[in-house]
């Protein structure tokens, strides 16, 4: 049996223990098999690993969150206990050989499942900005998100910022109802969705809460520098050239970008450039920068989602070609 002792200075232990120690038998009845004994400042725990382990860090964030804010809230403790239960994933199947995995999460792997998502976790490793570019039902997003979350898991970077133009509002949310969040939540939805498989609802809460995970419009990212970070910009083909410099610009020491867009489905005014076309033309060569283009194969949504992409492109060409169009009705 191992024992070890964690201590705190300069906080009341009420704010630890919680009212009448309701904290402290929160972790308790999680930890039945632990011995955990509480006086002053001080608090000591004996048992088996890994459960040791799992305390100790519970009760360290506990102490981290009071020391910074001067409280610590019962769903703080929530949130550290379930996150300390979580079950363990099955053995790695990266451990296995399996070169396709990008990310474990709770229940199941995240693998890549085509040449374009294997082409943007191999360019992801060699390079600092990529740039993902293809149809809808591509995977594009899930893939980044995937790759960022794997980066985090790793220790390589240390937060989390995914961005996304909010076009239709301009970049201006005053005149759509609601609070901040409320109106920026229809924009950033999708990344909430791939994030929400591969972190358990208390865990995605937390590092939110934290700031270790930033979802965010693009607009918001002016004047920031970000150093140990995974940034994500989604649907960059709605993103302006200024912006599109902006948001590259604010590459910080350790870190890397994934840029993802589709060129076919540009919302912009007609007579602004999309900043992800003109990336492609300004930045192709440089060392450091690279371009994944993905097409219909790479489809991993619906199987009537590659027929939908097949039926716009030949409607494109026919126009191209200057096929008569059909006669109204």
């Amino acid at each position: 049996m191992t024992e070890k002792t964690i201590e705190f200075e300069g906080i009341e232990p009420v704010i630890i223990f919680g009212p009448y120690d309701s904290y402290l038998k929160k972790v308790r009845e999680a930890f039945p098999d632990i011995r955990i004994n509480a006086r002053g400042a001080k608090i000591t725990i004996g048992g088996d690993e890994p459960d040791l382990t799992a305390i100790e860090k519970i009760f360290r964030e506990i102490i981290f969150l009071a020391d910074q804010h001067g409280e610590v809230l019962e769903n703080d403790v929530n949130a550290l206990v379930s996150l300390a239960l979580s079950p363990v994933s099955h053995p790695s199947a990266a451990l296995s050989g399996d070169k396709d995995v990008i990310v474990e999460t709770k229940d199941y792997v995240v693998k890549a499942k085509t040449d374009g998502q294997r082409r943007m976790v191999a360019e992801a490793a060699g390079n600092d900005i990529v740039f993902a570019i293809g149809p809808a039902g591509t995977g594009k997003t899930y893939t980044a998100v995937a790759i960022a979350v794997a980066a985090w898991k790793a220790k390589k970077i240390k937060r989390i910022v995914l961005a996304r133009p909010a076009v239709e509002a301009g970049e201006s949310l005053g005149f759509l109802p609601g609070d901040l969040a409320q109106k920026i939540d229809p924009y950033l939805r999708p990344l909430y969705d791939a994030l929400q498989d591969m972190l358990t609802a208390e865990k995605l809460k937390f590092l939110t809460e934290r700031r270790v995970i930033e979802i965010v419009p693009l607009a918001y990212m002016r004047g920031r520098t970000l150093n140990n970070s995974f940034i994500i910009l989604d649907e960059a083909q709605n993103a302006s050239s200024k912006q599109m410099m902006m948001c590259l610009t604010r590459l910080g020491v350790n870190s890397k970008a994934i840029i993802t867009g589709d060129v076919t489905q540009v919302d912009l005014p007609k007579e602004m450039e999309s900043g992800l076309m003109n990336a492609q033309k300004i930045l192709k060569g440089i060392k450091g920068i690279s371009f994944v283009f993905l097409d219909k194969s790479d489809v991993v949504r619906h199987r009537l989602v590659k027929d939908i992409i097949n039926a716009y492109e030949h409607h494109e060409e026919g126009l191209r070609k200057g096929a008569p169009k059909e006669a109204e009705l």
